[in-house]
């Protein structure tokens, strides 16, 4: 089941928030992390489940109109980011893709503490902000790994559009490309180790993880469904 997790910060318009969540076909589960609840809200969406301190919401209202075992509320000085929280909880309702829906802009910590979910031995599979879209591609499952993202990402955008790839988790990494400018294939990938601003030289490209896991940085196409294929 996909989970779609809508938390605070920038995200994409509410017409493209649409045209996700129809991409992720029915019965995704959609979780608020607090003032994602008004991003969701924006776009005609409805959230299955609500959580977080909801110190950042614009009006506590807005909860009025869930049942109450729908929002899951924790008091401010908790361990956990409410991304955090929003995630774990896509996880425990057995949700084996998550994507995270806003996010961008804002303050930094709250940038690299999304960065992080990533890192994690059970992570998301795509981060989606106001300009990006970023994918995650995985050599394959990890034990007690619910979340192992897609082997190969294929895609589709304008000639020359800019590709940025991180090695991810504790590797060893390995990945082959196509179609981008300077080949994948054969780099020695270590931690800190990225490759920024790789070009799509004809628009189409693909990325496979042969080991470890990637992070692909993307722009965020309004008007084009990216295809992310096993």
């Amino acid at each position: 089941m996909l989970g779609i997790i809508f938390t605070g910060g920038e995200g994409p318009p509410p017409e493209v928030v649409r045209r996700l969540v129809d991409e992720g076909a029915k019965g995704a589960l959609v979780v608020a992390a607090d003032s994602g609840l008004m991003a969701v809200e924006r776009a005609g969406v409805k959230a299955d489940l609500i959580v977080g301190d909801m110190d950042s919401l614009d009006d506590q209202g807005r909860l009025a109109s869930y049942p109450p075992e729908c929002v899951m509320r924790h008091g401010k000085d908790k361990d956990y980011t409410d991304t955090e929280l929003a995630f774990s909880l896509a996880v425990e309702k057995k949700c084996d893709t998550v994507w995270i829906i806003g996010g961008g802009g804002g303050r930094i910590d709250h940038l690299f503490a999304i960065r992080s979910l990533f890192e994690r031995e059970i992570f998301p599979n795509r981060w989606i902000t106001e300009t990006a879209d970023i994918r995650c591609v995985n050599a394959g499952g990890a034990e007690n790994t619910p979340s192992t993202g897609c082997d190969t990402l294929r895609v589709c955008l304008e000639k020359g559009t800019q590709v940025s790839v991180f090695p991810l988790g504790g590797g060893p990494w390995e990945a082959k490309s196509g179609g981008l400018k300077w080949p994948l294939a054969g780099l020695r990938w270590d931690r800190g180790f990225f490759g920024l601003s790789n070009v799509a030289v004809d628009g189409e490209f693909s990325i496979s993880a042969q080991e470890g896991r990637f992070m692909v940085i993307l722009p965020l196409i309004k008007n084009k469904e990216l295809q992310c294929l096993r």
